[in-house]
Protein backbone atom coordinates (compact mmCIF):
# COMPACT_ATOMS: atom_id res chain seq x y z
CA UNK A 1 0.00 0.00 0.00
CA UNK A 2 1.32 3.51 -0.80
CA UNK A 3 2.40 5.60 2.19
CA UNK A 4 2.41 9.30 3.04
CA UNK A 5 4.85 10.12 5.84
CA UNK A 6 4.14 13.35 7.68
CA UNK A 7 5.15 15.33 10.78
CA UNK A 8 8.83 14.44 11.07
CA UNK A 9 12.26 16.10 11.30
CA UNK A 10 14.51 14.80 8.51
CA UNK A 11 18.17 14.32 9.51
CA UNK A 12 21.11 12.95 7.54
CA UNK A 13 19.75 13.88 4.10
CA UNK A 14 21.04 16.25 1.42
CA UNK A 15 17.65 17.88 0.97
CA UNK A 16 14.67 18.88 3.08
CA UNK A 17 11.22 17.34 3.04
CA UNK A 18 8.03 17.97 5.00
CA UNK A 19 6.27 14.93 3.54
CA UNK A 20 7.50 11.75 1.89
CA UNK A 21 5.40 9.74 -0.53
CA UNK A 22 6.09 6.04 -1.12
CA UNK A 23 4.41 4.28 -4.02
CA UNK A 24 3.02 0.75 -4.08
CA UNK A 25 6.37 -0.57 -5.32
CA UNK A 26 8.11 0.85 -2.25
CA UNK A 27 9.89 3.68 -4.08
CA UNK A 28 9.95 7.39 -3.33
CA UNK A 29 7.28 9.16 -5.40
CA UNK A 30 7.55 12.79 -6.57
CA UNK A 31 4.13 13.70 -5.18
CA UNK A 32 1.00 12.60 -3.38
CA UNK A 33 -0.66 9.29 -4.26
CA UNK A 34 -4.41 8.75 -4.06
CA UNK A 35 -5.41 6.29 -1.36
CA UNK A 36 -2.05 6.36 0.43
CA UNK A 37 -1.96 5.35 4.08
CA UNK A 38 -0.98 8.33 6.22
CA UNK A 39 1.74 7.68 8.78
CA UNK A 40 1.93 10.56 11.27
CA UNK A 41 5.41 10.37 12.86
CA UNK A 42 4.53 12.73 15.72
CA UNK A 43 7.50 15.04 15.30
CA UNK A 44 10.12 12.28 15.50
CA UNK A 45 13.42 12.29 13.61
CA UNK A 46 13.53 10.49 10.26
CA UNK A 47 16.93 9.37 8.95
CA UNK A 48 18.30 7.02 6.32
CA UNK A 49 17.82 3.48 7.58
CA UNK A 50 20.15 2.58 10.43
CA UNK A 51 22.98 0.31 9.32
CA UNK A 52 25.03 -1.93 11.63
CA UNK A 53 28.40 -2.69 10.02
CA UNK A 54 29.38 -5.45 12.47
CA UNK A 55 26.94 -8.17 13.54
CA UNK A 56 26.97 -11.96 13.74
CA UNK A 57 23.73 -13.38 12.36
CA UNK A 58 24.71 -16.82 10.97
CA UNK A 59 22.29 -18.32 13.49
CA UNK A 60 22.71 -22.10 13.57
CA UNK A 61 25.89 -21.89 11.53
CA UNK A 62 28.02 -20.61 14.40
CA UNK A 63 27.70 -21.02 18.13
CA UNK A 64 27.59 -17.28 18.84
CA UNK A 65 25.31 -15.82 16.18
CA UNK A 66 21.91 -14.26 16.88
CA UNK A 67 18.93 -14.31 14.52
CA UNK A 68 18.95 -11.52 11.95
CA UNK A 69 15.63 -10.19 13.24
CA UNK A 70 17.14 -9.75 16.70
CA UNK A 71 19.69 -7.34 15.23
CA UNK A 72 17.32 -5.83 12.68
CA UNK A 73 14.08 -3.95 12.21
CA UNK A 74 12.63 -4.49 15.70
CA UNK A 75 15.64 -2.46 16.95
CA UNK A 76 15.50 0.20 14.20
CA UNK A 77 18.12 -1.39 11.90
CA UNK A 78 17.25 -1.85 8.21
CA UNK A 79 20.69 -2.94 6.93
CA UNK A 80 23.61 -4.84 8.42
CA UNK A 81 26.84 -6.63 7.61
CA UNK A 82 27.72 -10.00 9.06
CA UNK A 83 31.36 -9.57 10.05
CA UNK A 84 33.06 -12.84 9.24
CA UNK A 85 30.76 -15.45 10.76
CA UNK A 86 31.22 -17.53 7.60
CA UNK A 87 34.37 -18.49 5.74
CA UNK A 88 34.40 -20.02 2.28
CA UNK A 89 33.34 -23.44 3.56
CA UNK A 90 29.99 -22.31 4.93
CA UNK A 91 29.13 -19.10 3.11
CA UNK A 92 26.54 -20.84 0.95
CA UNK A 93 24.48 -21.54 4.08
CA UNK A 94 24.73 -17.98 5.38
CA UNK A 95 23.45 -16.75 2.03
CA UNK A 96 20.64 -19.27 1.51
CA UNK A 97 19.23 -19.35 5.04
CA UNK A 98 19.98 -15.87 6.38
CA UNK A 99 20.83 -13.25 3.76
CA UNK A 100 18.36 -14.08 0.99
CA UNK A 101 15.19 -14.51 3.10
CA UNK A 102 15.74 -11.54 5.42
CA UNK A 103 13.51 -8.48 5.48
CA UNK A 104 16.57 -6.35 6.18
CA UNK A 105 19.39 -5.79 3.69
CA UNK A 106 22.21 -8.10 4.79
CA UNK A 107 25.68 -8.22 3.30
CA UNK A 108 28.76 -9.97 4.63
CA UNK A 109 32.47 -9.75 5.19
CA UNK A 110 33.90 -13.16 4.26
CA UNK A 111 36.20 -14.60 6.92
CA UNK A 112 39.67 -15.38 5.57
CA UNK A 113 39.58 -18.51 7.75
CA UNK A 114 37.70 -21.24 5.89
CA UNK A 115 35.62 -22.43 8.87
CA UNK A 116 34.61 -18.97 10.06
CA UNK A 117 33.23 -18.76 13.58
CA UNK A 118 31.55 -22.16 13.72
CA UNK A 119 32.92 -22.73 17.25
CA UNK A 120 34.04 -19.20 18.00
CA UNK A 121 37.37 -19.03 19.88
CA UNK A 122 36.97 -22.62 21.12
CA UNK A 123 38.21 -23.71 17.69
CA UNK A 124 39.98 -20.64 16.26
CA UNK A 125 39.55 -20.17 12.54
CA UNK A 126 43.24 -19.31 12.04
CA UNK A 127 45.24 -22.08 13.71
CA UNK A 128 47.87 -22.52 10.98
CA UNK A 129 48.37 -22.47 7.20
CA UNK A 130 45.72 -25.18 6.69
CA UNK A 131 43.06 -22.74 7.93
CA UNK A 132 43.09 -20.68 4.71
CA UNK A 133 42.21 -21.89 1.22
CA UNK A 134 42.88 -19.00 -1.11
CA UNK A 135 41.51 -20.65 -4.27
CA UNK A 136 38.19 -21.58 -2.65
CA UNK A 137 37.94 -18.16 -1.01
CA UNK A 138 38.40 -16.44 -4.37
CA UNK A 139 35.77 -18.68 -5.96
CA UNK A 140 33.21 -17.90 -3.24
CA UNK A 141 33.83 -14.17 -3.62
CA UNK A 142 33.32 -14.29 -7.39
CA UNK A 143 30.10 -16.29 -7.01
CA UNK A 144 28.69 -13.87 -4.42
CA UNK A 145 29.89 -10.43 -5.47
CA UNK A 146 26.41 -9.00 -4.92
CA UNK A 147 26.45 -9.69 -1.18
CA UNK A 148 30.11 -9.95 -0.11
CA UNK A 149 31.24 -6.47 0.88
CA UNK A 150 34.76 -7.24 2.14
CA UNK A 151 37.22 -9.63 3.76
CA UNK A 152 37.40 -10.10 7.55
CA UNK A 153 40.39 -11.17 9.62
CA UNK A 154 40.63 -11.41 13.40
CA UNK A 155 44.20 -10.28 14.04
CA UNK A 156 44.55 -10.95 17.76
CA UNK A 157 46.50 -13.43 19.83
CA UNK A 158 43.60 -15.58 21.01
CA UNK A 159 42.88 -16.37 17.35
CA UNK A 160 46.22 -16.45 15.54
CA UNK A 161 48.56 -17.54 18.37
CA UNK A 162 52.17 -17.73 17.24
CA UNK A 163 51.12 -17.21 13.59
CA UNK A 164 51.13 -13.47 14.34
CA UNK A 165 50.70 -11.01 11.50
CA UNK A 166 50.71 -13.56 8.67
CA UNK A 167 46.92 -14.19 8.43
CA UNK A 168 46.32 -10.43 8.22
CA UNK A 169 48.88 -10.20 5.42
CA UNK A 170 47.16 -13.01 3.52
CA UNK A 171 43.75 -11.43 4.07
CA UNK A 172 45.02 -8.09 2.79
CA UNK A 173 46.45 -9.74 -0.32
CA UNK A 174 43.10 -11.44 -1.05
CA UNK A 175 41.32 -8.13 -0.50
CA UNK A 176 43.67 -6.47 -2.99
CA UNK A 177 43.22 -9.25 -5.53
CA UNK A 178 39.43 -8.94 -5.36
CA UNK A 179 39.26 -5.13 -5.00
CA UNK A 180 37.44 -5.38 -1.67
CA UNK A 181 38.07 -3.63 1.64
CA UNK A 182 39.64 -5.48 4.54
CA UNK A 183 37.93 -5.36 7.94
CA UNK A 184 40.47 -6.18 10.62
CA UNK A 185 39.63 -7.03 14.23
CA UNK A 186 42.29 -5.59 16.54
CA UNK A 187 42.86 -6.68 20.13
CA UNK A 188 45.42 -8.39 22.30
CA UNK A 189 48.75 -9.22 20.62
CA UNK A 190 50.22 -10.88 18.72
CA UNK A 191 50.29 -9.14 16.32
CA UNK A 192 50.88 -5.67 17.69
CA UNK A 193 48.35 -3.10 16.59
CA UNK A 194 50.96 -1.03 14.72
CA UNK A 195 51.94 -4.11 12.69
CA UNK A 196 48.31 -4.36 11.59
CA UNK A 197 48.02 -0.64 10.88
CA UNK A 198 51.01 -0.77 8.53
CA UNK A 199 49.10 -3.12 6.21
CA UNK A 200 46.03 -0.96 5.74
CA UNK A 201 45.10 1.33 2.86
CA UNK A 202 42.18 3.75 2.30
CA UNK A 203 38.81 2.01 2.48
CA UNK A 204 39.99 -0.67 4.91
CA UNK A 205 38.19 -0.87 8.26
CA UNK A 206 39.58 -1.12 11.78
CA UNK A 207 36.86 -2.64 13.95
CA UNK A 208 37.03 -2.43 17.77
CA UNK A 209 38.81 0.91 17.28
CA UNK A 210 38.07 2.07 20.86
CA UNK A 211 38.90 -1.14 22.71
CA UNK A 212 40.68 -0.83 26.04
CA UNK A 213 42.93 -3.89 25.83
CA UNK A 214 46.48 -3.43 27.09
CA UNK A 215 48.99 -3.50 24.21
CA UNK A 216 46.05 -3.62 21.79
CA UNK A 217 44.61 -0.11 22.07
CA UNK A 218 45.20 3.05 20.07
CA UNK A 219 45.67 4.84 23.42
CA UNK A 220 48.63 2.68 24.49
CA UNK A 221 51.14 5.33 23.38
CA UNK A 222 51.01 8.83 21.94
CA UNK A 223 52.68 7.54 18.77
CA UNK A 224 49.97 4.89 18.26
CA UNK A 225 47.20 7.44 18.68
CA UNK A 226 48.88 9.75 16.20
CA UNK A 227 49.16 6.80 13.82
CA UNK A 228 45.42 6.15 14.17
CA UNK A 229 44.64 9.82 13.52
CA UNK A 230 46.85 9.84 10.43
CA UNK A 231 45.18 6.67 9.14
CA UNK A 232 41.70 8.13 9.60
CA UNK A 233 42.78 11.26 7.73
CA UNK A 234 43.97 9.03 4.85
CA UNK A 235 40.61 7.28 4.56
CA UNK A 236 41.06 4.21 6.74
CA UNK A 237 37.74 3.69 8.50
CA UNK A 238 37.45 3.47 12.29
CA UNK A 239 34.53 1.26 13.36
CA UNK A 240 33.28 0.86 16.94
CA UNK A 241 32.43 -2.89 17.00
CA UNK A 242 31.40 -2.72 20.68
CA UNK A 243 31.02 -6.44 21.43
CA UNK A 244 31.55 -8.19 24.72
CA UNK A 245 35.24 -7.29 25.01
CA UNK A 246 36.05 -4.41 22.68
CA UNK A 247 34.66 -1.02 23.76
CA UNK A 248 36.00 1.17 26.56
CA UNK A 249 34.35 4.40 27.71
CA UNK A 250 37.63 6.15 28.54
CA UNK A 251 39.30 5.15 25.28
CA UNK A 252 36.30 6.48 23.37
CA UNK A 253 35.89 9.65 25.42
CA UNK A 254 39.58 10.58 25.26
CA UNK A 255 39.91 9.77 21.56
CA UNK A 256 36.85 11.83 20.59
CA UNK A 257 38.04 14.73 22.77
CA UNK A 258 41.40 14.56 20.99
CA UNK A 259 39.72 14.76 17.58
CA UNK A 260 39.37 11.14 16.43
CA UNK A 261 35.76 10.46 15.53
CA UNK A 262 34.62 6.98 14.50
CA UNK A 263 33.58 6.45 10.91
CA UNK A 264 30.85 3.99 11.92
CA UNK A 265 29.07 2.90 15.08
CA UNK A 266 28.43 -0.84 15.18
CA UNK A 267 27.47 -3.37 17.81
CA UNK A 268 29.38 -6.62 17.21
CA UNK A 269 26.12 -8.15 18.34
CA UNK A 270 26.25 -11.86 19.20
CA UNK A 271 24.92 -14.23 21.82
CA UNK A 272 27.63 -13.33 24.34
CA UNK A 273 27.14 -9.56 23.99
CA UNK A 274 23.43 -8.99 23.36
CA UNK A 275 22.06 -9.42 26.91
CA UNK A 276 24.86 -7.17 28.14
CA UNK A 277 26.76 -4.96 27.61
CA UNK A 278 25.64 -4.21 24.03
CA UNK A 279 21.83 -4.76 23.84
CA UNK A 280 21.40 -3.19 20.40
CA UNK A 281 22.48 -0.42 18.04
CA UNK A 282 20.30 2.25 19.70
CA UNK A 283 22.03 1.65 23.04
CA UNK A 284 25.44 1.66 21.38
CA UNK A 285 24.92 4.96 19.56
CA UNK A 286 23.54 6.44 22.80
CA UNK A 287 26.81 5.49 24.51
CA UNK A 288 28.79 7.34 21.85
CA UNK A 289 26.58 10.39 22.33
CA UNK A 290 27.25 10.19 26.08
CA UNK A 291 31.04 10.08 25.69
CA UNK A 292 31.13 13.19 23.51
CA UNK A 293 30.23 12.43 19.89
CA UNK A 294 27.74 15.06 18.75
CA UNK A 295 24.26 14.22 17.50
CA UNK A 296 24.91 14.80 13.79
CA UNK A 297 28.07 12.66 13.89
CA UNK A 298 26.14 9.92 15.70
CA UNK A 299 23.49 9.94 12.97
CA UNK A 300 26.08 9.89 10.17
CA UNK A 301 28.02 7.03 11.81
CA UNK A 302 24.85 4.97 12.10
CA UNK A 303 23.44 5.73 8.64
CA UNK A 304 25.29 7.28 5.70
CA UNK A 305 28.80 6.13 6.59
CA UNK A 306 28.15 2.39 7.06
CA UNK A 307 25.55 2.38 4.27
CA UNK A 308 28.23 3.62 1.87
CA UNK A 309 30.35 0.53 2.62
CA UNK A 310 27.40 -1.68 1.67
CA UNK A 311 26.70 0.26 -1.52
CA UNK A 312 23.37 1.58 -0.25
CA UNK A 313 21.83 5.01 -0.70
CA UNK A 314 22.19 7.38 2.22
CA UNK A 315 21.96 11.16 2.19
CA UNK A 316 20.30 11.10 -1.25
CA UNK A 317 17.59 8.71 0.00
CA UNK A 318 14.74 11.23 -0.49
CA UNK A 319 15.21 11.24 -4.27
CA UNK A 320 12.22 10.04 -6.36
CA UNK A 321 12.68 6.55 -7.72
CA UNK A 322 14.87 5.27 -4.89
CA UNK A 323 13.67 2.53 -2.57
CA UNK A 324 12.28 3.88 0.70
CA UNK A 325 14.67 2.98 3.52
CA UNK A 326 14.20 4.99 6.71
CA UNK A 327 14.43 4.75 10.48
CA UNK A 328 12.19 6.92 12.64
CA UNK A 329 13.47 7.69 16.12
CA UNK A 330 13.28 10.05 19.08
CA UNK A 331 16.04 11.41 21.31
CA UNK A 332 14.72 11.01 24.84
CA UNK A 333 15.91 12.24 28.20
CA UNK A 334 16.91 9.34 30.43
CA UNK A 335 18.98 8.20 33.39
CA UNK A 336 20.13 4.73 32.35
CA UNK A 337 23.18 3.00 33.78
CA UNK A 338 25.16 1.07 31.16
CA UNK A 339 28.43 -0.84 30.98
CA UNK A 340 31.34 -0.88 28.60
CA UNK A 341 33.16 -4.12 27.73
CA UNK A 342 35.45 -3.91 30.76
CA UNK A 343 32.56 -3.50 33.24
CA UNK A 344 32.89 0.25 33.72
CA UNK A 345 29.63 2.08 34.46
CA UNK A 346 28.21 5.25 32.93
CA UNK A 347 24.79 6.91 33.20
CA UNK A 348 23.34 8.06 29.88
CA UNK A 349 21.13 11.16 30.09
CA UNK A 350 19.87 11.00 26.49
CA UNK A 351 19.04 7.94 24.43
CA UNK A 352 18.12 7.14 20.84
CA UNK A 353 14.68 5.46 20.76
CA UNK A 354 13.67 3.83 17.44
CA UNK A 355 9.95 4.04 16.66
CA UNK A 356 9.47 2.83 13.07
CA UNK A 357 11.33 1.38 10.14
CA UNK A 358 10.11 1.99 6.60
CA UNK A 359 11.60 -0.39 4.06
CA UNK A 360 9.97 -0.32 0.66
CA UNK A 361 6.24 0.04 1.15
CA UNK A 362 6.40 -1.80 4.47
CA UNK A 363 6.34 0.19 7.73
CA UNK A 364 7.03 -1.62 11.00
CA UNK A 365 7.12 -0.42 14.56
CA UNK A 366 10.48 -0.64 16.31
CA UNK A 367 11.30 -0.64 20.02
CA UNK A 368 14.66 -0.64 21.77
CA UNK A 369 15.23 -3.18 24.52
CA UNK A 370 16.03 -0.92 27.45
CA UNK A 371 19.06 -2.11 29.41
CA UNK A 372 18.24 -2.65 33.07
CA UNK A 373 19.27 0.12 35.45
CA UNK A 374 21.91 -0.98 37.92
Amino acid sequence: MPLRLTNFKAVGFDGHATEIHVDADGRIAPGAIDGAKVLDLNGAFLSPGWCDLHVHVWHGGTDISVRAAEAGRPTGVTAMADAGSAGEASFHGLREYIIDPASETIKAFLNIGSIGLVACNRVPELIDWRSIDIDRTLAVIEANRDVICGIKVRASGVIVGSWGITPAKIAKRVAEMTNLPLMVHVGEPPPLIDEVFELLTPGDIVTHCFNGKAAGSIRDTAALFQMAQDMAARGILMDIGHGGASFNFKTARDSIADGLRPFSISTDLHQHSMAKPVYDLATTVSKLLAVGLDFDDCVAATTNAPRSVLGLTGAEGLSPGLRADFTVFDLEEAAIDVLDSQGNHMVMDRVFEPRWTILGEDAQTAARRLPPES
